[in-house]
């Protein structure tokens, strides 16, 4: 029963390095530029983040030539800080913006980067593997509400649930 049931879970993690059909990941995407602490400015709810506010990602260049990852938010139910160190790696090369992320051990998610300001990479319209998780980072706190509206526009295109999003609130 215990490696049926140790089958059954490593198989639908496994499922967790696709992206929801209608998402393309962002060519040409240079790392150096996207390192740094990124502000969520909205998401989809989900139980690893729930009740959170003032979420940070920060991304930095890992020895191995992977990338750290440490989220960062605030529960004002439990009045503390909860933070989750992770790692991630490109899935196919470093100029598209589909990396997998882990958290826990040798089990990864993917994060798709699908829509990002080239320029200055201030924002960034980021889902996982399937429709249920997705996020607008950027730089500063909040964004103006002409991107807010695109990143709603093309979450809804896409096959999200906009009706969910969970606008971050920071202080």
């Amino acid at each position: 029963m215990k490696k049926l049931l140790l089958c059954i879970v490593l198989l639908s993690l496994g499922g967790c390095l696709g992206m929801p059909q209608s998402v393309q990941p962002v060519s040409d995407f240079k790392l150096d530029n996207y390192l740094g602490k990124w502000y969520e400015v909205a998401r989809l709810d989900h139980s690893f983040e729930r009740g959170l506010s003032d979420v940070t990602a920060e991304y930095a260049m890992r020895p191995d030539g992977g990338v750290s990852v440490i989220n960062r938010g605030y529960s004002a139910e439990n009045k503390e800080w909860q933070q989750a160190e992770g790692k991630a790696y490109f899935v196919n090369s470093e100029n598209e913006g589909y990396l997998k992320v882990s958290f826990f051990g040798p089990f990864y998610g993917s994060y798709v980067v699908f829509e990002l300001e080239k320029q200055n990479y201030d924002y960034a319209f980021v889902s996982g593997p399937n429709t249920d998780y997705l996020w607008l980072l950027s730089r500063k706190p909040d964004v103006s509400p002409e991107i807010k509206a695109e990143f709603e526009r093309l979450a809804k295109r896409y096959g999200f649930d906009v009706d969910e999003l969970i606008y971050v609130e920071h202080n």
